[in-house]
């Protein structure tokens, strides 16, 4: 049995995410493959240079900026981090070479940007001709270095302007391959669909009006601090809210005076149910959240500005292409917003342009790996 290694970190909790759903997928279907779960963090914490200035990983320094909204500047800032990534380069790639001689791949699955280069260099180094896939988890590619390198390995891409942007790079149309969407939880096609009086229970069991609409309000698993902002500008909408390991945001939001219905909840598993109770979708343009509200026909309504995540701003893009619902240059105005979403006729235009969307990604990927090994 061949052995495979998904590579990932826990950098705002999208990339572990998605290298778990794929290896469930993968394992009912009981494809001929032993998946090892690789943290990058963990093989390169010895040289995390941001742990030694501040005491924090990478990756928490990441969450941490997340979880408080600092993430204004952050282009420069990514910029800066591939200016220290490129400074250990050399140390990175020794480590990962020991790594890959002790561990023996067949196949490395990549599902991290920022450290392609290094993956790909020390394989190569360690064990030629064991090949390297990496998925895009997000939309599109924010180059340069974050996700694509000019390097001869294959590239998993969930949308056509991830495929453009990889061909432009040169990369042979034989190491492009193009899915659906992105990988999304199984549980997200697994779920039972509600009957119209089972959904009004549940929406009343969670102390809603059932014939008034509910939007659903998630940035994470972190959470934002902005959530506290968009429930103070909608006093009269019946909102679900999920913080993710966002304690002190739980509690804040929970003390909050709200004339509508409001229901907060922390880190759970439950968002294919919660997105099934909820009429609409408001968060940032994260391309999880963005492809689970799409899967379960919610329409949207997001930030595009300076505070984005330069990694996500595409995706705003997206959504406006794909039609699925609106993009606000900040959430002051979501209260407009939310009156627009939900006029009949456009609530209508929107849940009509989810349902043109059918995001296959993580059943169709496990093909594209077997072929991939049995070249």
């Amino acid at each position: 049995m061949e052995k495979l290694d998904f590579i990932y970190f826990d950098a705002g909790g999208g990339h572990r995410a998605a290298a778990n759903a794929l290896r469930q997928v993968m394992e009912r279907q009981e494809r001929p493959f032993e998946i090892r779960m690789v943290n990058l963090q963990e093989l390169l914490d010895g040289l995390d240079v941001f742990r030694k200035l501040t005491g924090l990983r990478l990756e928490d320094c990441y969450n941490l900026l997340l979880k408080k909204g600092w993430t204004l500047g952050s282009a420069q800032l990514t910029a800066g981090m591939h200016l220290v990534i490129r400074l250990f380069h050399g140390q990175q790639v020794r480590m990962l070479t020991g790594f890959w001689r002790q561990s023996r791949p067949d196949m490395v699955v990549s599902l991290v940007p920022n450290f392609n280069r290094a993956l790909f260099e020390s394989l190569r180094v360690a064990l030629p001709g064991v090949p390297m896939a990496t998925i895009l988890t997000d939309i599109a590619d924010y180059p340069p270095h974050f996700w694509m390198e000019r390097q001869a390995q294959h590239w998993i891409c969930g949308s056509d302007k991830a495929v453009e942007q990889a061909l432009a790079m040169g990369h042979a149309q034989e190491m492009v391959h193009e899915v659906s969407g992105m990988i999304l939880n199984p549980q997200f096609y697994d779920i039972e669909a509600l009957r119209e009086v089972e959904r009004a229970e549940a929406r009343e069991a969670l102390g809603f009006d059932p014939k008034e609409p509910v939007g659903l309000v998630l940035f994470g698993g972190q959470g934002a601090a902005v959530m506290r902002q968009i429930a103070e500008r909608l006093p009269d909408r019946q909102l679900i809210l999920i913080c993710g390991h966002n304690d002190k945001l739980r509690a804040k939001l929970e003390g909050l005076d709200h004339r509508a219905a409001m229901f907060v909840e922390g880190f759970t598993k439950e968002v294919p149910r919660y997105m099934q109770l909820a009429d609409y979708f408001i968060g940032k343009p994260g391309p999880g959240s963005l492809s689970e509200a799409a899967e379960m026909k919610l329409p949207v309504i997001v930030e595009r500005n300076a505070w984005t995540l330069p990694q996500e701003r595409y995706n705003a893009e997206w959504v406006r292409e794909q039609g699925i619902g609106i993009v606000l240059p900040d959430f002051r105005g979501i209260g407009r917003a939310v009156e627009e979403l939900l006029e009949p006729a456009a609530w209508e235009q929107f849940r009509a342009a989810t349902r043109r969307i059918h995001n296959r990604a993580v059943f169709e990927i496990p093909d594209i790996l077997e072929r991939i090994a049995a070249d």
